[in-house]
């Protein structure tokens, strides 16, 4: 313990971290630095800085870091149409390896040996944060203090905070029965009655969208505009990638779209239920999918399919910083030269529908896919040489008897 002398913790201002502040000064008699990031979660960070103080703290950083996230994690794991078996859009997974690389930044800073977090011993956090530490800074101490202390119960922590005169914030009106975490991409809920698969979400629990059958009876159409495959511009009005997303929440969310329940396989071994609101992605993954349909090469595009599951397990994993990610990333990104254009999608009560797409780098030739005279472009009877090629190997194995029924 005396080897541990500064250690940097992602802080976030609440009750867990508070007392993590407290037990790290007292546990390992170390200076301890506090990291809040402003990622977009909806709430103030300022307050984590009052907090910090009161606890004796005297390095505080408090970063505003949503355009980095929006612009260097969201945009590129979209151009990868990304999802993690076959539902879940990954808006807690991106975010850590951003807090991971600003733990390491500031551990650089201040001299920092360590870095903590209040990720519990049974989640996918804390290999997320670890994963990300570790890759950038090979040497770094990390401290979990879910996976050393015994205050493993919100009793315990509230009789160590009344011990440690450590200020706790009691919050009026009715408390939360589930366990959520926001960013700027998505807000999750897990624990309460959502840990039994066959109940429920109850419907006040959303937070971000209406329900669907309360959204506008009226539909809602957005052009959305693509340069390399990125969002650049929503009805001809220029956005950061922030905005973007800002934007898209606001009113995907208010027509009920984005709303998620689903039973996943975590990295640690066991299966969650948990519940996810994440109507800007939603819009993102249907509009780019739109617009990859006319500016990819086939096989380009059935490739890059291929490879999104590897992808988003590497990135559900933790797997941000590892070689295999930047590999896969720079032949995502190399393919999003030509992903260029607009997409017009409508929203309409929880759906989100594509109703047209354009650009000047698009593969689709109306001249040859039309149903009438096509001029002597496309040859039809040329399909008959090329279904007999294809059908060669089926034909000898059932001459030679194999039953393929």
């Amino acid at each position: 313990m005396s080897e541990i002398k500064k250690v940097v913790l992602a802080y976030s201002g609440g009750l867990d971290t508070s007392v993590i502040v407290k037990w790290l000064q007292e546990e390992y008699n170390c200076e301890v630095v506090t990291f809040t990031a402003d990622i977009g979660q909806g709430e103030e960070v300022e307050p984590a800085r009052a907090k910090a103080e009161a606890l004796g703290v005297k390095e505080i950083y408090i970063d505003d870091l949503r355009e980095e996230y929006a612009r260097d994690f969201v945009f590129p794991m979209f151009r990868a149409n990304t999802i993690y078996e076959g539902e879940y859009l990954l808006g807690t997974s991106i975010a850590r390896p951003l807090i991971a690389k600003r733990l390491i930044e500031i551990a650089n800073e201040t001299g920092a040996d360590t870095i903590s977090h209040g990720a519990t011993g049974k989640g996918n956090d804390q290999v997320r944060f670890e994963l990300g530490a570790y890759a950038l800074k090979p040497g770094i101490k990390v401290i979990a203090p879910w996976r050393e202390w015994d205050l493993n119960s919100r009793d315990k922590l509230m009789e160590y905070c009344e011990t440690h005169s450590i200020p706790v914030e009691m919050k009026r009106g009715k408390k939360s029965p589930f366990s959520m975490d926001a960013n700027l991409l998505h807000i999750s809920y897990e624990g309460g009655n959502l840990e039994d698969p066959w109940s429920e979400a109850e419907d006040d629990m959303w937070r971000w969208t209406v329900s669907p059958e309360e959204a506008p009876d009226e539909a809602t159409y957005m052009d959305i505009s693509y340069e390399k495959g990125d969002i650049v511009a929503i009805d001809g009005v220029a956005m950061s990638a922030a905005t973007v997303i800002e934007y898209l929440n606001k009113v995907a969310g208010a027509n009920g779209v984005g709303r998620l329940d689903i039973v996943e396989n975590r990295y640690v071994g066991m299966k969650s239920r948990g519940c996810y609101e994440t109507p800007a992605g939603t819009v993102m993954m249907k509009a780019h999918r739109a617009i990859e349909s006319i500016t990819l090469d086939r096989e380009v595009a059935h490739m890059k399919d291929e490879l999104m599951p590897k992808y988003a397990k590497l990135i559900y994993n933790g797997y941000w910083w590892a070689p295999e990610r930047l590999m896969l990333q720079a032949a995502i990104d190399q393919t999003q030269d030509v992903v260029n254009g607009d997409v017009r999608v409508k929203l309409y009560k929880g759906s989100v529908s594509v109703v047209g797409r354009k650009s000047d780098d698009s593969l689709f030739d109306a001249n040859i896919a039309t149903f009438d005279d096509d001029g002597g472009a496309y040859n039809q009877a040329d399909a008959e040489g090329f279904i007999k090629l294809n059908a060669l190997r089926l034909r000898i194995a059932a001459n030679r008897g194999r039953d393929m029924s």
